[in-house]
């Protein structure tokens, strides 16, 4: 599982124009997932079900 960060680097990811990510190849919004116990949160697209994570 890559970083949001570099899903936006290699073109992955896009934000809109108010800053949300999408994902590249569905244009959808990407939904959040928060698991307590993690340092990170995991970034799903609903269409293709690719992940990444974000630090919080």
């Amino acid at each position: 599982m890559k970083s949001t960060r570099k899903g936006l680097r290699e073109g992955e990811l896009a934000k809109d124009t108010y800053d949300r990510l999408n994902c590249a190849d569905c244009d959808e919004t990407l939904k959040k997932r928060n698991d307590p116990d993690e340092v990170f949160s995991v970034r799903t697209c609903p269409d293709c079900g690719s992940e990444w994570k974000e630090l919080r």
